[in-house]
């Protein structure tokens, strides 16, 4: 359910279980957790997430969410391991984010997505803390007052309100958008891991 394609220094994860929107379970989210330490340990100059079909993914798969995944602590370590990476992380959205899968896309340097896709974590409604991280990157990127609209008011963001508050740096058509993304990932992907690490070592953190 998580396929990895490597072209040179291009690593793409997509995630594959479009007949459940993508919805994460433990064993799938375990992998990805492991792809990204393999990512940093091989020398990765870029990494890019997205998803089969019509949505990037639901969140939590609902029968494991039940029995203890929604507040697990294998969401937080993957995100906290995304951020961590020294390469480029691109996430390419290829429709819907939603609820605890914001963590690991919020994590990434760059994302993009697709006209129609929404944004939105109900953990206010479902009754549950967001993972710790979540929040703190969320706001970088929206500022607080946008971040507690979606954590706490509930709003499902728009693709265009996505890009207007700088949770989405780009929307792309459905049919262009990993042409897109292999673009964004050209000069990284030419480069040494060295020189990846370097220069976005140089950039600051927002928030």
């Amino acid at each position: 359910m998580i396929e990895l394609s490597v072209d040179g220094g291009v690593w793409t994860v997509t995630l594959n279980r479009p007949d459940k929107a993508n919805s994460l379970t433990r064993a799938m989210l375990e992998e990805l957790d492991s792809l990204a330490i393999r990512a940093g340990a091989e020398g990765a100059r870029v990494l890019v997430l997205t998803g089969a079909g019509k949505v990037f993914s639901a969140g939590a798969d609902l029968d494991e969410a039940r029995a203890g995944l929604a507040t697990a602590d294998v969401w937080e370590r993957l995100s906290g391991r995304i951020a961590a990476l020294p390469c480029l992380t691109i996430a390419a959205l290829n429709g819907t984010l939603a609820g605890g899968a914001m963590g690991m896309v919020l994590a990434c340097d760059l994302r993009i997505g697709v006209p129609g896709a929404k944004f939105f974590y109900p953990v206010m409604k479902l009754g549950f803390l967001p993972q710790p991280s979540d929040p703190g990157r969320l706001a970088a990127l929206v500022g607080p007052s946008r971040a507690k609209m979606i954590l706490m008011a509930g709003v499902k963001a728009s693709a265009e309100e996505a890009l207007a508050w700088g949770l989405l740096d780009r929307i792309v058509a459905p049919e262009t958008l990993m042409a897109t993304a292999a673009e964004l990932a050209e000069d990284a992907g030419g480069a040494t891991p060295a020189h990846v690490a370097a220069i976005k070592a140089m950039v600051p953190l927002r928030g």
